[in-house]
């Protein structure tokens, strides 16, 4: 056989070899960038099927704060629909109300004894916290997945596959000025 034709055939295979990984490797970047929004997604479920039990626990102690409580279920509602949607944009203004929203109700109930001292408040609360815990550590693997994605996807040679096979970009969950700010620590300190 002539050993023009086996180079040819062996650079052939080598560049038709090389196109599999890259493609395999935009596949399994793109799954992990999926993946991470669902279980994202989960916890924001969880979180808002939380809310209006919260809401209920709160109307019976706190009959003159139904503006508060109003704000947290808008919020919610929000939060559905760009879900819903799969708005990130609408989802990033949303979730930014909420926290606004939780954070007044929490502050207002405060004024609450009988709230305060509610085991329905406090596991609800509790449990609302924790899920905004796990939300924002969700978040930020979530992002960390969709950079590398993105990264990869727009690198050469990357982008020759990426562009070709319809590769999509994911869109990051933003950070507010509000969550993002330096906290100055000595005004925790003073009384």
């Amino acid at each position: 056989m002539n050993t023009g034709l086996i180079i040819f055939f062996s650079l052939l295979g080598g560049v038709v070899l090389w196109g599999i990984l890259l493609y395999n490797q935009l596949v399994l970047l793109k799954n992990n960038a999926e993946k991470a929004w669902s279980n994202t997604d989960v916890l924001l479920r969880q979180r808002n099927s939380e809310l209006p039990k919260l809401v209920a626990v709160c109307k019976e102690h706190m009959q003159y704060e139904q503006q508060t409580l109003q704000k947290v279920m808008e919020a919610r509602n929000l939060i559905a629909s760009a879900l819903q949607a799969n708005n990130m944009q609408a989802l990033d203004a949303a979730e930014e109300q909420l926290r606004i929203g939780l954070g007044n109700l929490f502050a207002v109930a405060e004024a609450y004894p009988e709230l305060k001292a509610s085991d329905s408040f406090q596991h609800l609360r509790q449990r609302v916290t924790s899920l905004e815990d796990s939300i924002a550590d969700r978040r930020e693997f979530y992002n960390d997945s969709a950079t590398i994605n993105n990264v990869r996807i727009e690198q050469f040679p990357d982008v020759l596959i990426a562009k070709a096979l319809s590769f999509k970009h994911f869109r990051l969950m933003t950070f507010n000025a509000e969550e993002t700010r330096d906290v100055d620590v000595a005004q925790h300190f003073t009384s």
